[in-house]
């Protein structure tokens, strides 16, 4: 047997070793192992669900992983893009259904259910845009993730579907995004069929951006990417911390909330920063600071 594969097949057992033994003396076990990863480079930030193996499911785990590289250094002048992708065939399966089988608690699924909702908010609530690139299935709580993102865009062989009720399970969390990206009678179709939508009928009712060939989408994203990084970060911030709040308002509420963020926007050193570049047809400089012009 090879020494890859040897060792492949001794990290479980040893991982479980290290925690009985934690756990006999007194110590706490040691964290779980981190089934994401985390790359970043020129304002763009790579999250990758890395658990093929388990068609990237959304564990208790998962979700603590993707939670913690979505806020790290969020703050950073450095950070001005997220992008989550997966490894393998499959984008995201949604929960693991081991997790919620009547072996664990009520108070496990609801933990799970809890994060899994926090994590789905918090793309949302990010200062930077959160684009999902999509390879392949995302399937109820995966669907949900890709519902979520600011941005999504889809290789032509990607399909997306919410079976959950086939199992006895209704994805109800998922039908929060996807009531709010699809139209009602769509998302409403997925949700009690669970039948899948094809990538091009994902683009045409709304549930991604864009549909590219697999080849190409790798390119398109960080096509999409590094035209928001050519931006102030502060403005886009505000802008899109404004378009949230604005589309859960009516018409009158939502032009005058957002008449005035364009004023707040004109305080801002990067708003006139902007305007006076280009009446004298420069590049403009960006602080992405929320300072405002003095």
């Amino acid at each position: 047997m090879a020494a890859a594969e040897l060792w492949r097949l001794r990290r479980p057992l040893a991982a479980a070793f290290s925690r009985a033994a934690a756990a006999g003396s007194g110590r706490p076990p040691p964290p779980p192992e981190k089934l994401t990863v985390r790359r970043q480079a020129e304002g763009v930030r790579n999250i990758i669900l890395n658990d093929p193996r388990k068609r990237n499911a959304l564990s208790l785990s998962m979700l603590q992983s993707l939670r913690e590289d979505l806020l790290h250094d969020v703050k950073s002048k450095d950070l001005r893009v997220i992008i989550i992708s997966a490894e393998g065939p499959v984008f995201c399966s949604g929960h693991d259904l081991k997790e919620l089988s009547s072996e664990d608690d009520v108070k496990h699924h609801s933990q799970i259910f809890e994060i899994c909702a926090e994590v789905m908010t918090l793309i949302q609530k990010l200062p930077v845009p959160v684009i999902a690139k999509v390879n392949g299935l995302a399937t109820a709580a995966g669907c949900q993730l890709v519902a979520s993102c600011d941005i999504a865009v889809a290789s032509e062989k990607s399909q997306f579907a919410t079976p959950g009720v086939n199992i006895g399970l209704f994805c109800s969390t998922p039908a929060v995004a996807l009531g709010r990206s699809l139209p009602r009678k769509v998302a409403l179709e997925m949700l009690f069929t669970g039948e899948p939508l094809s990538a091009q009928e994902a683009l045409m009712h709304g549930l991604v951006s864009k549909v590219v060939p697999e080849d190409k989408l790798e390119e398109e994203t960080m096509k999409i990417s590094h035209k928001i990084c050519e931006s102030s970060k502060s403005v886009l911030a505000l802008g899109k911390a404004t378009f949230y709040r604005q589309m859960t308002q009516d018409l009158d509420a939502a032009y005058k909330m957002t008449t005035q963020v364009m004023v707040d926007n004109l305080t801002l050193r990067d708003g006139q920063e902007g305007i006076e570049a280009f009446i004298q047809k420069r590049k403009p400089v960006w602080s992405h600071s929320q300072d405002q012009k003095k």
